[in-house]
């Protein structure tokens, strides 16, 4: 039996259990669950004692599990997992457009997920990326940056500066008043 600290027999350092345990606390609280709301609509498998467990870093998970609880979070396994720090995988840094805040939109993702059709499912795969280069799974709600309306403009079949107006039709654009 392998322990807590080794993995397909190959020790795991201590510190990176608990980047793990890290990752999987964010996403649960991203999705603004408790770890007993986890454990109930999850219908016991996952419980609140073990998961805590590893979110402090005490316990390692194995990847069939890591997988069920990526499902269950409806996340990337990935996203589960601490991102790389060798220095290939540093983040790029991002050119600041000072005009970038005041070119965003937020779309309505649950009401997205209620749709149907070709457009959809297009405009579902896109923002799903963005969620993902972000880490952002809360769920309910994505901002759209200026950049990044293009694309939605290309999805759409409309011109750039008819794009948020489109989304509001759809009923996918929250306007904040």
């Amino acid at each position: 039996m392998l322990s807590d600290n080794e993995v397909g027999g190959a020790e795991m350092p201590p510190s990176y259990g608990r980047k793990v345990g890290e990752r999987l606390r964010a996403i649960r609280r991203q999705k603004r669950l408790s770890l007993q709301e986890v454990e109930a609509a999850s219908s016991q498998e996952f419980k609140a004692s073990v998961l805590g467990a590893y979110e402090r870093g005490e316990r390692a998970i194995s990847v069939p599990r890591l997988q069920r609880l990526a499902r269950f979070y409806s996340v990337p396994v990935d996203q589960l997992l601490p991102k790389d720090e060798g220095p290939e995988f540093a983040p790029v840094p991002s050119g600041n457009n000072p005009l970038a805040e005041d070119f965003t939109i937020t779309i309505d993702l649950t009401r997205l997920e209620q749709m149907e059709g070709p457009e959809a499912e297009m405009l579902s795969r896109y923002l799903s990326m963005i969620q993902v280069q972000r880490q952002d799974f809360n769920g309910r709600v994505l901002t759209i940056r200026r950049d990044d309306v293009r694309a939605l403009a290309c999805i759409l079949g409309t011109a750039v500066e008819d794009t948020a107006p489109r989304l509001e039709v759809m009923g996918l654009r929250i306007v904040r008043g």
